[in-house]
């Protein structure tokens, strides 16, 4: 498998600020890489210098062999850039768009197939400032394939859509990395980043805190396992004791959630039903809740907000 990027060291500074902190990964050809973290946390500095917008003050950077910052026009020719500020022109139409930016690159994809594969066909007449979310996000990652790229950067792809439409991009990315496509996107949705990508780099403060598979970072760190339901009249302090291994219960109202590690020998949910059947306490509304990355994010990067 060959190595599309490498970046060992890279440090970026905006005065007293360290945006950056030594930053090191790499990503291999074919696979979906993802970089979250939270507000702040430098995903966007770090894939703007990896696209040569912005220069680093230290370390190496190598994007399909090449150095970002010295290699501008091969970069722009062999890559595909979603800007997480992407904008067009209210009144140009979405074929004027496609058309104009083939014109960019020597050997651009067909911009009418483009206009089909990305369900745009019927919006082809329609200027930007009338599309809707979703369409102006996938009329941008048309825009990011028109030069037929090796690897495609995609910053913060579906903020601002509604889950129907964000499913549809989802669908979309992972079809453009099913034709070979190498594809490096930066996103603070949590289930975005589970679904769609084969590693996960979390960031925060500058600093790489994890770099795995999802699954690989779930089960490393330890996430628990959730059992909710719900009764009524609270439980009786003998619901707790027989319980194998460490399992905490909190009970809000009526709703119960009973947390245990993930990966224990018996089943978490069915320990829960067996007491809850033994005592004979009446339930309802199980649901198990399996740890996800999410869970991971915030045992790492804490719960406060950032702006």
């Amino acid at each position: 498998m060959n190595t599309i990027v490498q970046v060992e060291g890279l440090l970026k500074t905006y005065g007293a600020t360290v945006a950056v902190d030594e930053v090191s990964f790499d990503v291999q050809e074919g696979e979906i890489f993802g970089m979250v973290g939270p507000n702040g946390a430098g995903k966007t500095t770090t894939i703007e210098c990896l696209e040569g917008l912005r220069k680093p003050d230290a370390g190496t950077i190598r994007v399909l062999g090449v150095d970002p910052q010295r290699e501008v026009q091969t970069l722009r020719e062999r890559t595909g850039m979603q800007l997480q500020q992407s904008n067009l022109p209210e009144r140009m139409k979405v074929w004027e768009a496609l058309d104009l930016y083939s014109s960019f690159y020597p050997k651009p994809a067909d911009w009418k197939e483009l206009l089909v594969q990305l369900g745009l066909e019927e919006k082809s007449d329609t200027p930007f400032a009338k599309l809707s979310g979703g369409q102006k996000q996938r009329l941008f990652i048309a825009l990011a394939l028109l030069p037929d790229p090796q690897l495609i950067f995609l910053d913060e792809l579906t903020t601002g859509l509604d889950p129907q439409a964000r499913h549809t991009i989802w669908d979309l990315v992972r079809d453009v990395r099913s034709k070979g496509k190498t594809i490096l996107l930066t996103t603070h949705f949590m289930e975005e980043a589970e679904r769609l990508c084969n590693r996960v780099a979390i960031l925060d403060h500058g600093r790489i805190v994890a770099l795995d598979t999802p699954v690989s970072l779930i089960r490393d760190l330890g996430a628990e396992e959730r059992v909710v339901f719900s009764v009524d009249g609270g439980l009786p302090a003998e619901f707790e004791k027989p319980f194998t291994g460490a399992a905490r219960v909190e009970l809000r109202g009526e709703q119960v959630t009973v947390r245990g590690q993930n990966g224990r020998k018996v089943p978490l949910v069915s320990e829960v039903v067996g007491q809850l059947t033994k005592l004979g306490i009446p339930f309802r509304d199980l649901r198990t809740e399996q740890p996800t990355l999410e869970d991971v994010f915030l045992k790492l990067t804490g719960r406060e907000i950032r702006e």
